[in-house]
């Protein structure tokens, strides 16, 4: 871990403790006490190779969860694959203000339905499946690759018989209506995408980050067609950029919906918005 941690170092990159740290963890399959307890314990040959071959993959820029093929979000054990984005920490958010009003409709008597647009991985729908048994979630995507990597993702958390799947892009496939349509959408600006970092223009899915010319262009095909897949008693959760937050708003009212909640991210950036239908 040292000597990962060293050439992280001479290579500049941003973290290189905690790159090493979590690479070489994951690989080991050691949790935290472990590393402590027999942290001078020898080496495999071949787990040494497999380390070594990692962090000649991680210089060159990859990111260490893709390196890994697997990221926690929400108690989550979510399997990566080319054609999903690494879910975040941010992403949680959204999770943690849908959650609250997901509960309010179940004490209700009803068992939501959930549409995750954009699903990827399907860490948003399957997170809230996994927090309330009584609800059930389609995820969307147009790469085939998500769709099959979302689908053995609640297989492998045990939520497969509540969840499916279905190709987009958006609703052009569905025809049902829902209690809750949730989204983290592809928000980046055109040209601000292609001087991201190395770990995100060569490794992540150009489809699931590029928002258009101006970034809304996902926001403007969901607000189109929400209010006819909605139920009147439904609500739109959607993860922002950290500036988009008066443009995507703006949109939504045009569209018929009136801002219900808003959160920041851990960074005290706008991160999440939540519209209900506006009442005539």
């Amino acid at each position: 871990m040292a000597e990962a941690r060293r050439r992280f170092e001479a290579a500049g990159l941003a973290d290189p403790a905690t790159d090493a740290r979590v690479l070489i963890s994951g690989l080991l399959d050691l949790s935290p006490t472990a590393l402590l307890l027999d942290g001078d314990k020898p080496v495999a040959a071949d787990l040494a190779a497999r380390v070594e071959e990692a962090i000649v993959r991680r210089l060159a820029r990859e990111p260490v969860y893709r390196i890994l093929g697997r990221r926690d979000f929400y108690g989550l054990d979510l399997a990566l694959s080319e054609g999903t984005l690494e879910p975040r920490p941010d992403t949680e958010i959204l999770v943690d203000v849908i959650l609250p009003h997901l509960r309010t409709m179940i004490s209700a008597g009803m068992k939501p339905k959930i549409v995750d647009l954009g699903t990827g991985t399907g860490a948003i729908a399957l997170a809230l499946l996994q927090e309330c048994p009584e609800a059930e979630a389609m995820g969307i995507d147009i790469s085939e690759d998500a769709l099959k990597t979302a689908a053995a993702n609640a297989e492998r958390n045990g939520l497969s018989s509540r969840f499916t799947t279905r190709a987009g892009p958006w609703f052009e496939r569905t025809s049902e209506r829902f209690d809750i349509i949730i989204s983290n959408p592809p928000y980046i600006p055109s040209d601000v995408v292609v001087g991201l970092e190395p770990e995100v223009t060569n490794f992540d899915p150009m489809a699931a980050l590029d928002g258009g010319p101006d970034g809304l262009e996902a926001y403007r095909a969901i607000a189109a067609e929400a209010l006819e897949h909605l139920e009147d008693h439904g609500l739109v959760g959607l993860e922002i950029g950290f500036d988009q937050r008066d443009d995507v708003t703006q949109i939504f009212e045009e569209a018929g919906f009136s801002l219900l909640e808003e959160r920041r991210d851990y960074g005290g950036n706008d991160r999440v918005l939540v519209f209900a239908p506006t009442l005539n």
